[in-house]
């Protein structure tokens, strides 16, 4: 498993037969090990049907799962200042 995530954060998003090929995997290993990978949260899968010159191919799509920071300090939204007036008032009460 180690492999196919270093293989992922090199090369970045990628097709489980792109993995199985590069990596020297089975397919079918492959497919195991994103199933857990996913299944941990560390990488993001998306079932993905391709058409090229004529032919179907079927695959999973897959990528090293995203880090979201936090909210930014600084000015914030009108929804987020309705929200503390609102709760400010629901305090006078």
């Amino acid at each position: 498993m180690d492999e196919i995530l270093q293989y992922l954060k090199k090369n970045g998003e990628k097709l489980d037969m792109e993995i199985a090929t590069a990596t020297g995997i089975s397919l079918a290993n492959v497919r195991l090990h994103l199933e857990e990978l996913a299944t941990k949260g560390e990488i993001m899968t998306c079932h993905l049907i391709r058409h090229e010159k004529g032919k179907t191919i079927e695959g999973t799509s897959c990528r090293i799962a995203g880090y979201i920071p936090p909210a930014a300090p600084g000015r914030k939204s009108k929804a987020q200042l309705m929200g503390a007036a609102a709760a400010a008032a629901a305090d006078k009460n």
